[in-house]
């Protein structure tokens, strides 16, 4: 049965879950995790790369790449999608997009949807039931303002003490009106926690006062996006929703594993490169981390 959790009661279940590490420790060494997206210059999928052609840069210096593989790996997603008044009347079309994407999860992937406007809802629980996820659309409920960044941000809480690949999908019209968390409070603990945001935002036409009124989505988003490894996509018609819903479960379905031992252990936040020497493509993963074995590892 589906239900739904308020903003308040996710807080506390954030704060009774286990922390989530962005490193994790294999024999006494910790070893930083990067799930990576490599495209060719046309924007076409990489998916044949070996181990010798990636180089890792911890602040600018090059470091071994101690785990590679480039096989399919399950993920957990929240898809948390604008269900604010400008969105009201393309809620139908972006209900059909949401279910592309659900209907190209694998059985070992888990989601949940969720909406946001001055509420924040969840389908609950995290689920592999691709019908399950599917009818929770239709319990999701509009409203008014756009509540973005706490969103986010509380789909993040809600991937706390998930293992594995931990992914935020957020599709939005507009900008953040009303959030009590800023887009640095997002972007610090995407770091912190190893979450991968990918971001979808569409240009609407919508009636308010009697006139008609164009949205564009938060210039935040590509920067979230950008820095934890994720997608960003901004489109002008609606006709693009579906498409470009199946591209993001495409890349997450198509991630190679990146792995390095941190050089030194200082607390403090290290910037990551990577790179690739076949002509043409380029490599996208996350751009930081702290190197810390605090609160930042796990044993396996």
């Amino acid at each position: 049965m589906r239900w739904f959790l308020s903003s308040a009661l996710v807080v506390l279940a954030a704060a009774a879950a286990l922390a989530q590490q962005t490193t994790f420790r294999s024999a006494g060494a910790v070893t930083v995790s990067l799930p990576a997206t490599a495209f060719d210059a046309q924007g076409r999928l990489v998916a044949d790369l070996e181990r010798e052609q990636f180089t890792i840069l911890d602040n600018g210096k090059p470091q071994e790449i101690t785990v590679f593989g480039n096989g399919v790996e399950p993920f957990t997603i929240v898809v948390m999608l604008d269900f604010s008044a400008s969105m009201t009347a393309h809620l139908d079309l972006l209900k059909q997009a949401t279910e592309q994407f659900i209907l190209r999860m694998l059985p070992e992937d888990k989601g949940q949807v969720g909406a946001f406007s001055d509420k924040i809802q969840f389908s609950g629980e995290f689920t592999s039931d691709r019908d399950d996820l599917v009818g929770a659309l239709d319990d999701l409920q509009f409203g008014n303002p756009t509540r973005l960044y706490d969103a986010i941000y509380e789909s993040m809480a809600m991937l706390r003490g998930v293992s594995g690949r931990k992914v935020v999908l957020a599709f939005t019209d507009g900008d953040d009106t009303a959030s009590r968390r800023s887009q640095g409070d997002v972007q610090e603990r995407a770091r912190d926690e190893n979450v991968m945001i990918y971001a979808i935002g569409l240009q609407s036409e919508f009636m308010s006062g009697g006139r008609m009124q164009r949205s564009r989505p938060s210039g935040a988003l590509r920067k979230l996006a950008e820095e934890t490894g994720g997608g960003y996509f901004e489109l002008k018609k609606t006709a693009e929703l579906g498409p470009t819903f199946t591209r993001v479960a495409q890349e997450l379905h198509s991630l190679y594993t990146l792995g390095f031992t941190p050089p030194v252990l200082d607390n403090k936040e290290h910037r990551i490169e990577v790179r690739v020497n076949q002509p043409g493509v380029t490599v996208r993963t996350r751009r930081s981390y702290i190197a810390s074995t605090e609160a930042s590892t796990e044993t396996k």
